[in-house]
Parts: C-alpha cells; sequence; structure tokens
C-alpha cells in the first residue's frame, strides 16, 4: 500500500505516499526545523503523543545507528517529510531510517508539501491529526482526529518514565575519531535524575561532568530521593502538559533548599509550577537546534536546542524569590530563571543538544559548581 493521508482536526487534508509501516497513529501534529538529528527525534521520549514534520527536505539519507538513540525505542507516533531517501550513505548506519521506524510500527508520509503543511501549523496553531497508511476515507479520518485528546491535560510523563530505578555510567562517546570529547572528569557528586522522559545525551553528559547518576522514576516520593543521599537532583525533559503532574511537583518543592536542583524542558515547567508560578500551552511550540537564547547574567546570546509545547508564565514568578536567567529573542518566552534563596535553576531548552549546539554545554559546569559549594566540608 503505497498511499498515506495526514488529516487535521480542521478539516485541512494532505496525501502523499507511505514509506514507514501499514498503519494508522493519532497525535497533536508539530514541525521541528533542525537540519540533522533525525534518529534523535524519532526516539525523544518527549515527542509522545506527537505526529512530528520535518522540515529538512530530506530525510533517511544517513540511516541510523544504535549509539545514536536518546531512548530504547522510537516514541514519535508518525513521521511527516518532504522526501524520504531511498539511499543511504553512512559508515556509521546499521539500519535504514524507513525499517527502523516501520520495525516500531510508526507511519511515514512522504512527497507531501512540508512547507504549506508547516506554514498552515504556524498560522492555525499546533492541532490533533491522524496519520494512516490504511483508511483512504479522509472525512472518517477528520471525524477520529477531532475526537483524539488534546495535549492539553494530558499526564504523559508517567508513561514514558522508567518502571524502576537503575544506574547510568556510560559518558560522552566520540562520533567520529576527529571528534574530541576529551576524559570524564573524576566521579565526585551523586545525582538522582528523575525520568519524566529522560534523553540518554543528558546522562552521558552528567557523567562526563562528573557525576554518578541514578534514574527515578517519575513518581519517586522526595522522601526516597533524599534516602538515597544524593548531592544534587536533576529534573528531565518529557512530555506533555505539566500541570496534571500535582505529584511531582510536590516532590520537587519539598527538594527546593534540601538539595541543588537542576531542571531542563518539562523539568523547568515544574520547577516553575513548584515556585508558585503558572505554565501555558504554546501556540505551536519551540522544537529545532537554532533558537537563540540571551543569558540575562552575562548578555551572551547562545543558540540553544529546543523541544516543547508549554512554557512558563513569567508575570506569574514572583520576583523576590527568583531571578530570570533566560529569554527567547524569537518571541520573548521565558527561558531560564534561578531561586534567590536556594540552590536551584533550570532552562527550558537542552543543553545538552546532541547533535546540536554547544553553547550551553556550561550549564552542567554551573550545576557542578552549585553541588561542590553545598558541600559542608568544602563549601564557600
Amino acid at each position: 500500500m503505497d498511499f498515506a493521508i495526514l488529516a487535521l482536526e480542521d478539516g485541512t487534508i494532505f496525501e502523499g505516499r507511505n514509506f514507514g509501516a501499514p498503519a494508522e497513529r493519532s497525535g497533536e501534529v508539530v514541525f521541528n526545523t533542525a537540519i540533522t538529528g533525525y534518529q534523535e527525534i524519532f526516539t525523544d521520549p518527549s515527542y509522545t503523543g506527537q505526529i512530528v514534520i520535518l522540515t529538512n527536505p530530506q530525510i533517511g539519507n544517513y540511516g541510523t545507528s544504535s549509539a545514536d538513540s536518546e531512548a530504547a525505542k522510537p516514541w514519535i507516533e508518525g513521521l511527516v517529510v518532504r522526501e524520504f531517501s531511498r539511499i543511504t550513505s553512512n559508515w556509521r548506519s546499521d539500519e535504514e531510517a524507513r525499517d527502523f521506524l516501520a520495525n516500531a510500527g510508526i507511519p511515514i508520509v512522504s512527497d507531501l508539501d512540508t512547507r504549506s503543511l508547516v506554514r498552515h501549523i504556524r498560522s492555525c496553531g499546533a492541532m490533533r491529526g491522524v496519520l494512516s497508511a490504511i483508511e483512504k476515507d479522509a472525512r472518517k479520518l477528520v471525524e477520529k482526529a477531532r475526537a483524539i485528546p488534546s495535549m492539553a491535560g494530558l499526564d504523559l510523563a508517567s508513561r514514558v518514565s522508567t518502571p524502576k530505578a537503575y544506574e547510568w555510567t556510560a559518558p560522552v562517546e566520540p562520533c567520529s575519531p576527529s571528534q574530541r570529547t576529551g576524559k570524564p572528569a573524576e566521579t565526585r557528586y551523586h545525582v538522582v535524575a528523575y525520568d519524566y522522559g529522560i534523553k540518554h545525551n543528558i546522562l552521558r553528559r552528567l557523567v562526563q561532568a562528573g557525576c554518578r547518576v541514578t534514574v527515578v522514576p517519575a513518581l519517586t516520593s522526595a522522601e526516597d530521593v533524599l534516602a538515597l543521599k544524593p548531592d544534587g537532583v536533576f529534573l528531565s525533559n518529557g512530555p506533555g502538559d505539566p500541570e496534571p503532574l500535582v505529584a511531582q511537583v510536590a516532590n520537587i518543592r519539598k527538594l527546593i533548599g534540601r538539595k541543588p536542583v537542576f531542571g531542563i524542558c518539562l523539568g523547568h515547567q515544574l520547577l516553575g509550577l513548584a515556585v508558585g508560578g503558572k505554565t501555558y500551552k504554546l501556540k505551536f511550540g519551540h522544537r529545532g537546534a537554532n533558537h537563540p537564547v540571551r543569558n540575562e547574567l552575562t548578555k551572551k546570546v547562545e543558540i540553544t536546542s529546543h523541544n516543547h509545547g508549554f512554557a512558563v508564565d513569567p508575570d506569574s514568578l514572583n520576583a523576590n524569590d527568583v531571578e530570570i536567567t533566560h529569554w527567547n529573542l524569537n518571541d520573548q518566552t521565558l527561558e531560564g530563571f534561578r531561586h534567590r534563596r536556594h540552590p536551584a535553576f533550570c532552562v527550558q531548552y537542552h543543553p545538552e543538544a546532541a547533535p546540536g549546539p554547544h553553547d550551553s554545554h556550561y550549564l552542567f559546569d554551573e550545576f557542578i559548581k552549585l553541588m561542590r559549594e553545598s558541600q559542608p566540608e568544602t563549601g564557600k
């Protein structure tokens, strides 16, 4: 079966060719503007419940490599591209990209006008959709799209989180003989990382910075985290709406002031809720590897990697408790803040950025610094 249809809840229909599994999947339709790293996008748990449009016109030409996955399996619901390459050419590739997704039951629609589709999403906002390589009646697919739950109000972090705690020990590995990653720092600090949908490269970057990492389920209590005697707590990225995660926010609130806390993406939003702020849904979200963010502490502009559909409302934060540290220069959304009295900070973007810009790697060093200064015997 060589056809595939993408039907949106507003009745808009796009037709193309199926290059993936002969399946039907539904979710929120979003787009990512990165020009590389499609496998990392496929396997990012933050894309749970979403059909992803890639704006780079050709996808699949360098295949996939088992070393590049951000999780044990692909998490996207479906893939929309302009052209899916029939040729794979990459010495690191061990599987074609279409097989990688097809074996996971994920449909791909190619030969579709992604420029028109993305312009429609930018104008109307992210919306629910169905991608089908089975059903030919577009009207039925539109009705199905209108019946699926909205992303707002969905707790997806609990769905993708690890069922039990585990240790992570692997540092950053070079992608080629010419890449210089440097030796990992001496292991001095124990970090407990909440898994709301954590990516492997975040864990690698923590180990590279000198951390022993214990990953725990999203609903692990603050008391159980403290019983592990961590030097710091990391709040990971993840999918869905942060506001339904009431138990997770309550646990974070108990940890603030007890241990240094570093949050990214969903972790940033949850920390914002924990300090009394509010979140809201963006029109079409931030997804790409070239978003300019200004660091208000250094006045430097960082090029950053993003994947989120919600944001923290800066007006909801108490200026006596938190200091704004980062702003998005594209749309002036809040990108980072730190607590004024306690060792806790967060950013909305992905400082590990693999692949992507390395401008924000310093944030892991900032976390190390907070943990070092919080040590009773060495704090100054």
